[in-house]
């Protein structure tokens, strides 16, 4: 009699099982909340572009919000916690602090709702997609010590501390530091990842370094800002790379004359798209057996940006 109340039980067990799976590869996506660290950069608007067609592709009915942190932690938490509130069912985070966010991530996933990081990497997140920034500024000043003969002052520009940037700070700086003949001459700048914030600090660099030959900005913002800072004081010799390969940096590179000499390419639609892809298997109970994908970078300069296909390439 045991023996059959414990088939008995096998197979209810069995039963609830399969129906719980089925009710799991059941669910429907009916909202995502997008956190970008700022929009008033084209990189983050190709980003949500990205994060809303492949959300699309799931359920055209889905609901998205999209808003915009500034730079500021304490907004960008208010913003998951309003998530939370609102009962979205993922949540798509560029990350603003690689570190400090980590508790309203863990907030977000006691409530139920999946959080994936895009870009920046983020404490608890369950799939993270993004450029392998090391290598975005390795090459990039990899670069500057090859057009430089492997001697000249150096800048670089860095920006607030989220792990994207503060990957390509590391890459860029083990460069530089394993070339005997640079010299870094600044690099605690913060250049708030955007072109005003590098136009002044480079603006602060020209001033108190009339021998610099070259700067690394942490994103090409930062790079663009820093070229427009050099032309106001007619500074016309100094070698600028950035990444991002960003619509702005690629017209730089193809026009005679500009500081901007190369930039370590990303591409924000195509990373965002497959976050939310990955987003959605952990929202259906299937979470990918590597949770973080890194997509390899590769170097846009003058001579091969007509071969690039670009944020605005058609998809």
């Amino acid at each position: 009699m045991r023996i059959l109340d414990k088939l008995a039980l096998g197979t209810a067990m069995a039963v609830g099982l399969a129906a719980t799976a089925s009710a799991q590869e059941d669910k429907t996506l009916e909202s995502v909340g997008i956190s970008v660290g700022l929009l008033g950069n084209p990189f983050f608007v190709a980003t949500i572009d990205g994060i809303t067609d492949a959300a699309k592709e799931i359920n055209p009915d889905v609901e998205i919000t999209s808003v915009s942190a500034d730079y500021d932690l304490n907004k960008q938490v208010s913003q998951i916690d309003s998530f939370v509130a609102s009962g979205v069912d993922i949540i798509m985070l560029n990350a603003v602090d690689d570190s400090a966010i980590a508790p309203a991530v863990e907030r977000a996933k006691e409530a139920g709702v999946t959080v994936a990081a895009f870009d920046v990497s983020a404490p608890g997140a369950e799939v993270t997609v993004m450029t392998d920034n090391v290598a975005a500024g390795t090459i990039a000043c990899e670069y500057i010590v090859e057009q430089l003969g492997g001697e000249g002052n150096v800048a670089i520009i860095k920006g607030p501390s989220s792990s994207s940037l503060n990957d390509r700070f590391k890459g860029c700086s083990d460069v530089f530091a394993a070339a005997d003949g640079i010299t870094v001459v600044s690099d605690d700048q913060n250049g708030m990842a955007s072109r005003d914030g590098g136009l002044e600090v480079m603006q602060g660099l020209l001033t108190r370094f009339d021998d610099l030959d070259a700067v690394f900005g942490a994103n090409d913002p930062m790079a663009l800002g820093a070229q427009l800072a050099a032309r106001q004081l007619d500074r016309t010799d100094i070698i600028i790379t950035g990444v991002d390969g960003a619509p702005d940096t690629e017209e730089a590179l193809q026009t005679e004359g500009s500081l901007i000499k190369a930039s370590a390419s990303q591409d924000p639609y195509g990373m965002a798209a497959e976050a939310m892809r990955l987003a959605h298997d952990v929202f259906q109970g299937n979470p990918p057996e590597d949770d973080t994908v890194l997509i390899q970078p590769e170097l846009i300069t003058a001579e091969n940006v007509d071969e690039y296909q670009g944020w605005t390439a058609e998809r």
